[in-house]
């Protein structure tokens, strides 16, 4: 798998610092919560740290067997606690398949995944879980599992779950640790299951800032290697000041910038082109929706120039620990002239009375209106709307953003058709109501 992932081949002072404070702490044996804005690159970076083959040597400690588990709950189809056990246990197996253990341990630890599957238990998976890792840790391995995008499942997480992620720990006497991803930190998504003392002692945060424009070079250097894609130096230069280190920003900026005109020069033109695209658009949107009433404000402020409190700055800590506000040269700015444009352009946009679909939209009704009363999966809808972008990942926000548009444009339009949602499955495109 590691030769398929791209970030394996980046330089290893990729992301230096956050690699180096991670790996502390992995050698330590503790957990860790990667908070960071939505989509800001902390799967890109984890793919690295996960992937590349000298991260253990570099930064943790070459002279111990450590095994990497990625547990992408991007996989899951159902957002519920029992899918996510299996999908653990599924993951363990698939990543000892390469590993140096014994063959006979390999073996059991695919026949508790079968049981686990067989009996549709929710108790027996996770004991099932515990044999499996402390058989690990019994042949001189130690587990780290990574639940990336863990926000996902934010709804269904509850005490008694917490205290199983504990319990494995202990069973695996200490030498399992767990890194979480998610937008917010832990008792902020889940206060009922995790609350700050108890967090104190369980895992330490690290939050994830927009890359540093030389980690930016590096991510876009592999992107034109692999994809054959050629940008003049000055669209380069005009690119790098308009995403700002914002991962998914370059990302679609590149995708965007190779399917359009090849004439774009000026700052002025290149920046209009990436503001009016209905990908970075919908990027921006998803990023101010994951703000607080309160944190929305501030940001309102500082696009407008206006002061801000030391008050409104300690309880909006959120936003310079995660690198939205960036304090640069006596200045504070937004991270990204694309953000900062989205949230000036907020305050002056005007309501839509023209109930017409946009591109996005309407691929996404055509595909429904073509599987017409059929349920048309999440995965389905990915693949036929976001092609472009199918592997770097579509986010369920994107996804119900672009259904809710559509719904509420079909009603605009009086409409004989309307969009079911199927839970945990996707939609389906209803025919004429009664």
């Amino acid at each position: 798998m590691e030769n398929n992932v791209v970030e394996a081949g980046y330089p290893i002072v990729f992301r230096q610092q956050e690699a180096q404070e991670l790996g502390k702490y992995i050698k330590s044996g503790q957990s860790v919560v990667l908070i960071g804005a939505k989509r800001v690159g902390i799967s890109n970076f984890l793919r690295f740290f996960i992937y590349h083959k000298n991260i253990v040597d570099t930064y943790i400690d070459g002279a111990k067997n450590h095994l990497f588990i990625p547990v992408d709950l991007n996989d899951l189809v159902e957002l519920d606690v029992y899918p996510f056990w299996i999908l653990t246990l599924k993951r363990i197996v698939d990543c000892l398949e390469k590993a140096k253990i014994d063959k006979k341990v390999k073996k059991r630890i695919e026949e508790l995944f079968l049981d686990s599957i067989q009996s549709k238990d929710n108790f027996l998976t996770v004991e099932n879980i515990r044999k499996s890792l402390v058989k690990i840790v019994e042949n001189g391995i130690l587990p780290t599992l990574f639940f990336i995008r863990f926000d996902r499942i934010k709804n269904v997480v509850t005490p008694e779950f917490f205290a199983n992620l504990q319990g494995l720990i202990d069973a695996a006497h200490h030498k399992l640790c767990y890194v979480f991803t998610s937008f917010r930190s832990l008792d902020v998504l889940s206060p009922s299951a995790f609350s700050k003392t108890s967090l104190s002692a369980f895992a330490q945060n690290i939050y994830i800032k927009p890359v540093k424009k030389e980690d930016t070079k590096i991510i876009f250097k592999m992107y034109i290697k692999h994809s054959g894609v050629k940008l003049s130096l000055k669209i380069e230069k005009e690119l790098f000041n308009a995403v700002d280190g914002y991962v998914q920003y370059l990302q679609l900026a590149l995708i965007s910038l190779a399917e359009g005109n090849k004439s774009l020069q000026t700052h002025k033109s290149i920046f209009e082109y990436l503001t009016k695209d209905e990908r970075i658009v919908l990027a921006s949107e998803e990023l101010w929706e994951s703000l607080s009433d309160q944190e929305k404000s501030v940001l309102r402020k500082i696009v407008n120039k206006d002061s801000i409190t030391q008050e409104e700055i300690e309880k909006n800590k959120y936003l310079w620990d995660t690198g939205f506000v960036v304090e640069e040269k006596n200045e504070t700015r937004l991270f990204s002239p694309l953000f900062d444009y989205y949230v000036e352009k907020l305050e002056k946009k005007a309501p839509n009375s023209v109930a017409e679909l946009t591109k996005k939209e309407n691929l996404l009704f055509s595909f429904l209106k073509t599987n017409n009363n059929a349920i048309c999966e999440r995965e389905q809808i990915v693949k036929n709307v976001w092609p472009e972008v199918e592997d770097l990942g579509v986010s369920d926000w994107a996804i119900d953003r672009l259904v809710a548009r559509v719904r509420n444009k079909l009603k605009l339009q009086k409409s004989n058709f309307e969009i079911q949602t199927v839970k945990s499955r996707g939609y389906k495109l209803l025919g004429a109501r009664e």
